[in-house]
């Protein structure tokens, strides 16, 4: 759901390889992306270095930036893992014959839980768009987009949810207290003030733009 802090101004950009070729899914890039998935899952982010990454794989750090230029090249490639596999989540929810925003709901508390160091690589920091693969944001924000029915009320559903669901694993709540039925309150709240949509007339997703300004105010 994160396209949606700056739906109508993105700008997509395939990641590129030395020479300008497109660099993804060599067997030592996935095995790279492995291990530091592995790394991150089990000590957060803090703990992906490209040292610690080396060591995880018995090869040398500086062997890694054959296949990565950098730290944060690899942290692209764990985003964008984290963006498969959530807009996997939420098309299985949705497919399931359940066109809920309950269901929907579920599958983006139950990743973000699920995986709680990935998604905060994910969502804390400013979205390295010009370093993502084309379309992998867009198709996240999708199954929101078209149960919302139009971008403001998918980005207050989306803040609904990211917000809850980072205080559940932050640990805030008090030990008894009933997230579920906060989940509920908050999700029964926007689907009963959404308004009828007809799915010929959905909002399409945009599509690339000139530039990237941020989120309108």
């Amino acid at each position: 759901m994160c396209a949606l802090v700056h739906y109508q101004d993105l700008r997509w950009f395939g990641a590129r390889g030395r020479g300008g070729v497109a660099e993804r899914d060599t067997p030592r890039r996935l095995a790279i992306v492995a291990a530091a998935r592995d790394l991150l899952e089990r000590e957060g982010a803090e703990a992906l270095t490209m040292r610690r990454l080396g060591q995880a794989l018995g090869i040398r750090a500086p062997s890694l930036y054959k296949h990565f230029p950098n730290k944060q090249a690899v942290e692209v490639a764990l985003i964008e893992a984290g963006f498969r596999e959530s807009a996997e989540a939420f098309e299985a929810a949705l497919g399931a014959g359940q066109e809920s925003l309950a269901a929907l709901a579920a599958a983006y508390r139950g990743f973000a839980l699920a995986h709680p160091h990935l998604y905060r690589l994910m969502t804390e920091r400013p979205l390295p768009r010009d370093q993502m693969t084309p379309g992998v944001e867009q198709r996240t924000a999708a199954p929101l987009l078209r149960l919302a029915g139009d971008v403001p009320r998918a980005r207050a559903v989306w803040g609904f949810a990211h917000g809850l669901v980072m205080l559940e694993i932050n640990g805030r709540f008090p030990p008894m207290a009933d997230v579920d039925a906060a989940w509920r309150a908050g999700v029964d709240a926007f689907t009963a003030s959404r308004p009828a949509v007809n799915p010929e007339s959905a909002p399409s997703l945009p599509s690339d733009t000139d530039s990237h300004t941020g989120d309108p105010s």
